[in-house]
């Protein structure tokens, strides 16, 4: 015969629980949604991963 006792605090500590991770799935989203508008501000598109070469003022571009 098992000797099972029925835990009482159980479904509160599981809602408990359950609320706080929703709570960590909301943080979460908003702290990705401000890294995304970080990004956006910081590195915007038009952005290359290359530096523009600097010229002197008053230089034409070379052509080829």
């Amino acid at each position: 015969m098992l000797n099972w006792r029925r835990d009482p605090g159980y479904e509160q500590r599981m809602k408990r629980l359950e609320s706080e991770t929703e709570q960590l799935r909301q943080e979460n989203a908003r702290g990705r949604q401000l890294l995304a508008k970080i990004d956006a501000l910081c590195f915007p598109p038009e952005s290359s991963s290359t530096p523009a070469i600097a010229t002197e003022p008053g230089s034409k571009p070379s052509s080829p």
